[in-house]
């Protein structure tokens, strides 16, 4: 048989007859008029080469063919109803393996409460953390599937992506404890010792060397680090100054360093979760794009 000629409308129509085995029921069931029904029952008849349905008595009754086609054709709406809808994996047995890129700055304080609900949720879903080098580079990275998720300061998404803010950030300045600097915490004890920038393409100018010319002031750079926790953990046991994004302190790094507003004006930034339309019904990517907006949020 050529699949071409046949309606599916018509074998939606075609199961209902048979299940009531009466046209005008049959017809009330789908909301269609009775010459309708009527005229859809010749069409069967047509395409099986058999009556299907016969007078008997007051009502009508299956013939051997009708009664023939009633379970293969549940099967086969079933399983185009699960090609339109098809059922979703629970949690607990879902397969995946998704690729995340953030920055370093965000990863020590999100991946262990992450990992952490998903061991008991999905513990079937493998995260795959990749190196941060950009909002467009991450972009890139989305459109062309080799990334799953991002999560950074992202400028207008190119065609295809998603892209939802997910918090304002702002920068913190931290020492060690018992700093010199400490006791008297003013621009210019500020500017009095080196700095650590980081950058992971190794430029030791940013944006807060602009914010310091328009005031006249210029600070040492006296170190530049590709990451986050790098220069955590290096301001810890050295005299050097670092400002970082407030999301990458854990307690125990507030437990270890001292912690200040910047003393000039900082500009805060937001920061966005992305994904590409692709992953829209991916049901493992959405549901680690939603812890991911409650970990961090």
């Amino acid at each position: 048989m050529n699949l071409r000629r046949i309606d599916l409308n018509l074998l939606v129509i075609l199961d209902t007859l048979l299940d009531e085995a009466h046209v005008t029921r049959a017809a009330q069931r789908l909301a269609l008029s009775q010459p309708a029904m009527s005229n859809a029952l010749a069409r069967c008849r047509e395409l099986f080469n058999d009556p299907l349905l016969i007078k008997a008595g007051a009502g009508m009754k299956l013939t051997a063919k009708a009664q023939s086609l009633r379970l293969p054709l549940k099967r086969a709406l079933n399983n185009l109803d699960a090609v339109f809808e098809p059922e979703q994996p629970t949690l607990a047995t879902l397969r995946a393996k998704i690729r995340i890129g953030m920055a370093d700055a965000l990863l020590v304080t999100v991946a262990a409460p992450l990992q952490q609900q998903l061991q008991q949720s999905a513990p079937g879903i493998s995260l795959i953390y990749l190196p941060w080098r950009g909002g467009n580079e991450i972009q890139q990275q989305l459109t062309n599937d080799e990334m799953d998720i991002a999560i950074s300061v992202l400028p207008t998404p190119s065609p295809g992506l998603r892209r939802q803010e997910l918090a304002i950030e702002h920068y913190q300045v931290i020492m060690r404890q018992g700093h010199p600097a400490a006791g008297n915490f003013t621009l210019d004890t500020w500017l009095a010792y080196p700095h650590v920038v980081v950058s992971p393409s190794g430029d030791a100018r940013g944006s807060l060397d602009d914010v310091l010319l328009r005031l006249g002031c210029q600070r040492q750079i006296g170190l530049v680090l590709p990451s986050f926790s790098a220069a955590l953990h290096i301001v810890a046991h050295t005299d050097l100054i670092a400002m970082v994004p407030s999301r990458s302190l854990t307690n125990d790094d507030t437990a270890r360093l001292t912690i200040f507003d910047p003393p000039v004006p900082i500009e805060t930034f937001p920061l966005h979760i992305a994904w590409h339309e692709r992953n829209d019904n991916n049901h493992a990517v959405q549901y680690v794009g939603a812890l991911l907006r409650r970990v961090i949020s």
